[in-house]
């Protein structure tokens, strides 16, 4: 059953500095009740707008939105349900606990708003600080506490409520990376308890990998792709979302008398397969997760080892291919030393058009709104 549905959402900034920005263009997106949806995408992307225009923060320029089976934002019938009223539970980058209340204030205040009995308020109260490991600390103050406990405050303000849906903009990204990673778990065990919908805003990767059933890549304003975590990374649509999404390795190339040379550089091919859709002329650009690239002594393209990094997962060597320095992940056992000659097979290949300049220059405006 659908929980949250836009249609043809869009959101326009004017910016007297640089002109006017379309931060959210013609948006139509569907989550699915219990899901674990993410945003994700770089700064200036749009995907925080999107989640106030959920949350009711932010008015559409145009469409429509839905929460739970109703309408919440209608721009063309000038129907708007604020904030309060809307049944969602939110978790923001800053922890946002009122200082001068104690755990049990904090996380009772959303339930004094609505003027719930004090019995309910307590009992309520009580169980939220047990599934966020709080119980018996009601009495401190926010001040006494460390980070990962204040974000356990907001995330038991925010079930506190019972809500079907939780929207969480950048909620880990103040925590050590320690922390970090015991609070995903935390938040997916909530999420599995209480069977509610979860959109998380983040360009954390690794974050929105671990915690999503879907994912959504944006850029400028514009929905790239969605699909499971899984299918993002091994089947990116462009080449931005290659590079988003984990370490990636592109080489741009020129197609020749059905051979693949790097850009520039006519002297040796690239041993790869050439896809049916590929001209014999055509300018490309080949892109390869650092990790399925081979490097040996027998098989690819002869280059040589220009830099080595030794890392606790793999060691990361550099070689020149053409004009490029292409990046290859490899297990210890494999060893070169720097300057000495290997040869690189690009095993799995995915082939993308050349990237337009200006779209780099696009994305680094959007930055400043």
């Amino acid at each position: 059953m659908p929980q949250i549905e836009l249609r043809h959402v869009t959101k326009r900034f004017e910016e007297k500095a640089i002109d006017s920005v379309v931060a959210v263009d013609d948006f139509n997106l569907t989550v699915e009740e219990g899901e674990c949806f993410s945003f994700l995408g770089p700064s200036g992307c749009g995907k925080t707008t999107t989640l106030r225009m959920i949350a009711g923060f932010e008015d559409l320029s145009e469409g429509e939105i839905d929460l739970c089976g109703r309408p919440v934002s209608i721009k063309s019938k000038n129907l708007y349900v604020p904030p309060e009223d809307r049944g969602l539970g939110m978790v923001f980058q800053a922890f946002a606990v009122w200082p001068h209340m104690n755990i049990f204030e904090n996380v009772a205040l959303p339930l004094k708003v609505q003027k719930r009995p004090r019995l309910e308020i307590k009992q309520r109260v009580e169980e939220a600080l047990k599934h966020t490991n709080l119980s018996g600390l009601e009495a401190l103050y926010p001040g006494n506490l460390s980070g990962g406990q204040q974000q356990r405050i907001a995330l038991a303000r925010a079930i506190v409520t019972n809500p079907k849906v939780l929207l969480l903009d950048e909620p880990l990204s103040n925590l050590d990376p320690k922390l970090r990673e015991s609070m995903r778990f935390e938040i997916k065990a909530l999420q599995k308890k209480f069977n509610f919908t979860i959109i998380f805003v983040t360009h954390d990767q690794s974050e929105a990998m671990a915690l999503s059933d879907r994912m959504m890549v944006m850029d400028m304003g514009k929905i790239v792709q969605i699909d499971t975590p899984r299918n993002l990374y091994n089947k990116p649509v462009n080449r931005f979302v290659h590079s988003f999404l984990g370490k990636s390795s592109f080489v741009d190339v020129q197609v020749k008398d059905g051979k693949v040379y790097p850009e520039g550089d006519f002297s040796q091919a690239i041993p790869c397969r050439i896809p049916d859709k590929i001209s014999s002329d055509g300018k490309m650009t080949i892109a390869a997760r650092p990790n399925a690239i081979s490097i040996n002594r027998e098989v690819g393209f002869k280059t040589k080892i220009e830099k080595r990094v030794f890392l606790t997962d793999c060691t990361e060597y550099y070689v020149k291919i053409g004009s490029h320095l292409l990046l290859i992940q490899a297990p210890h056992r494999i060893v070169f030393k720097e300057g000495e000659e290997c040869k690189v097979d690009l095993v799995e290949t995915i082939w993308y058009d050349r990237e337009d300049s200006a779209k780099e220059e696009e994305r680094n405006r959007r930055q400043l709104v």
